[in-house]
Parts: structure tokens; sequence; C-alpha cells
């Protein structure tokens, strides 16, 4: 660990986490917003933190990524922080995830430290600017050579999806209105031409309809509609990590069958009996666990989803990624990409560098 890194663990973040964390997730997001506008900033960090080593450059579904590592969906849902984060060591980013709609997520906080557990409650409901906003603002933004940017669709969460839930209504027990709802923005993103995969989110667990579309009877309704829409480009699941094995495996199937590229392994815990230290947690629920309870659940589906479909899928690694060690992990279990964002707040920007630096020693000896 080198002298930034330290720093940060024993300087800076006493202090940040001495601040709300729905704060501090704000001001670190214009900040970087703000710095990568300007090039000088952008060098100053690229210096500090990002990767110089040999190549470990990976092409994955066509697609190059400088190094094998993506930031999670969830940190930048409104596209902020595109021309910032290579310069932290990222091969890419996952934006959103996005809506058909605007969302103002749910009510505060929306994230909360767990620390002695290294996780934050999750509970944004999917705030984002809806799929319109980004598009006009990925439009005016210059992007980085060589970055690759995903982007994560879900359902529009508000009071209507609650509404349709609550009457029991057609609509709602066959999924037509979340289908709409994601195929708008499927479309309309394809249309745009702005990113360089997408990713189907039907995991999150913090919307008011839940993971409607983890019920494989839905997903295979789902896939099939959004396969009417052109599309050249990459296509994942973000797959729910809770599930029974034998549902997990139905959704595999179902995306098998409908083409899918790849999966990522994995969304939230929703398990707060999964915690090293349960009395941490709120009383109540109030969002899905990120962090160091996903480590188990989502390398384990990882191994089994390998082990099942050989190279059918790509598979994206993500949960509980705080070391290279932990990452090496994720490989050795069969993971071609990893995404993070947890370790990144826990253990400071220097996590993505140091990880690529294991990564190229791995793959020299």
């Amino acid at each position: 660990m080198n002298a930034l890194d330290t720093a940060y663990r024993h300087a800076l973040k006493p202090i940040l986490f001495k601040f709300k964390p729905d704060a501090v997730h704000e001001a670190f997001t214009t900040i970087g917003e703000a710095a990568g506008r300007f090039a000088p900033a952008r060098k100053l960090l690229d210096l500090a933190y990002n990767y110089r080593g040999p190549d470990i450059s990976k092409t994955v579904d066509g697609i190059r990524y400088r190094t094998p590592i993506v930031l999670s969906a969830g940190f930048d849902p409104d596209g902020r922080l595109t021309r910032i984060l290579p310069a932290l060591a990222f091969g890419g980013e996952e934006i959103g995830s996005v809506t058909a709609h605007p969302c103002a997520g749910n009510p505060r906080p929306q994230l909360t430290r767990l620390v002695r557990n290294k996780s934050l409650v999750v509970y944004k409901g999917l705030r984002n600017e809806g799929v319109d906003a980004l598009i006009s603002k990925l439009k005016r933004t210059r992007r980085i050579p060589g970055f690759v940017l995903g982007i994560s669709i879900a359902r529009t969460n508000g009071p209507a999806a609650a509404t349709d839930v609550a009457a029991g209504s057609p609509r709602c027990s066959s999924g037509e209105a979340g289908i709409r709802d994601y195929s708008e923005s499927f479309e309309k993103l394809n249309e745009a031409n702005i990113c360089d995969y997408f990713t189907i989110n039907i995991s999150c667990p913090n919307a008011f309809t839940g993971e409607t579309f983890a019920d494989p009877v839905l997903l295979a309704r789902l896939l099939p509609r959004l396969r009417e829409i052109p599309c050249t480009k990459p296509v994942y699941l973000k797959m729910p990590i809770n599930v029974p094995w034998e549902q997990f495996a139905a959704l595999l199937a179902i995306a098998d069958k409908n083409k899918i590229h790849g999966v990522i392994i994995g969304n939230l815990n929703k398990n707060y009996s999964d915690l090293a230290y349960p009395g941490d947690a709120p009383k109540q629920f109030r969002g899905g666990l990120s962090g160091a309870p996903c480590w188990k659940l989502s390398t384990e589906l990882i191994r089994k989803t390998r082990d099942r479909y050989d190279r059918r899928f790509t598979i994206i690694g993500c949960g509980g990624i705080f070391t290279p060690e932990d990452a090496m992990e994720k490989f050795a279990a069969g993971a071609d990409l990893i995404q993070l964002i947890t370790g990144m707040i826990f253990e400071g920007p220097g996590l993505m560098k140091r990880i690529c630096e294991r990564y190229a020693s791995t793959a020299a000896s």
C-alpha cells in the first residue's frame, strides 16, 4: 500500500465517515464531474492513481477494456463521472440504473454505513433523471478514448408502479407495464448510440415493484420483447443473489434462450442476517446490503454459472471486492471482468490500481 492509500485510510476516510454518506456521495460526484472538465485535474489524478504496468487489456464481446475493472451501476446514475473515472484505473463504468421517466428515489437516508460490516445499506430507489436527460447529457459530453461505457436499465420506480402492485392489476401481474417501461428506455438508448453495452437490471431490491422480473415467468415475457428492438451491442442481465439456485438457473436458461450475452453476478444482498454484526443494521428493511455481505453469495453463483455454461455467458463479477486478493478470487471463480463500488469507498481510490498490478503479476507468472 502506497502513501496515498495510507493517507486515505488513516487521515481522509475518518473525516469523511463523520459526515452522512448521502452528502459525501453528492460532494464527490460534484467534485469529480468538475475535475473531469479540466485536463490538469485529470492529469493529476492520473499520475496518482492510474495503472501504468504491462498490458492487461481484455476484449470481451468485441469490446476492449484497458483494465478489467468497471465501476458498478449505482454510483453514477446520471453519467456525470465519465471523464474522470479513466484516471482511477477503471477500464469502464456502468451508468445508471436509468429509467424511462425520472425517479426522485426513496426517502433519505438513501445510504447508511455499516462500518464494522464493511457494507452500505443502499436505499436509493433508482434515483435518476430519466433516460431523456441521460441521452442529452452523454451527447454533450466528450468521451475519453478507450473508456468503455455501459448503461444499466431498470423499470421506473414511482407511486404508479406501487398502485399497480397494490391493486394486483392484470397489467402488473403480466408484467406489461414494466415491459413497456424497459422497452421505452432500451429503444431510445439504442437509437441514441451513446454507449458500448447494456445491462437489464432485473434485481433492484429498493423499488416499489421489487424484483418483479427475477420471476422466470415474467423474464420470459420481457426478453423477447426487448429482442424486437434493433440492437447491435452486447446485452447483460444484472442478477439477484438471494434467490435459490433453481430459480437462478431458470433465469440463466431464459437468458440463454433469448441470446443474452452475459450476466452480472450480482446485485445487493437483502438478507440482514448475513451481516457479521446484524445488530448494526436498521431494525426494518431499508434497502439492500453492498460490500462484504455480497462476497460469498456472488462468488459461489459465479462459479456455478461458469461450471454449468462454460464460456456461453460473459460473467461480470460484482460484490465484496476490497483487496486485490478478493478480485483475483472472483476471476478464479470464472469472472471475465469485475465491478465494484463499496471497496473503493472503504479502501480508497488506489484500490483499482492495486488490483491491476496484482492482475498483471498473476498473468505474468
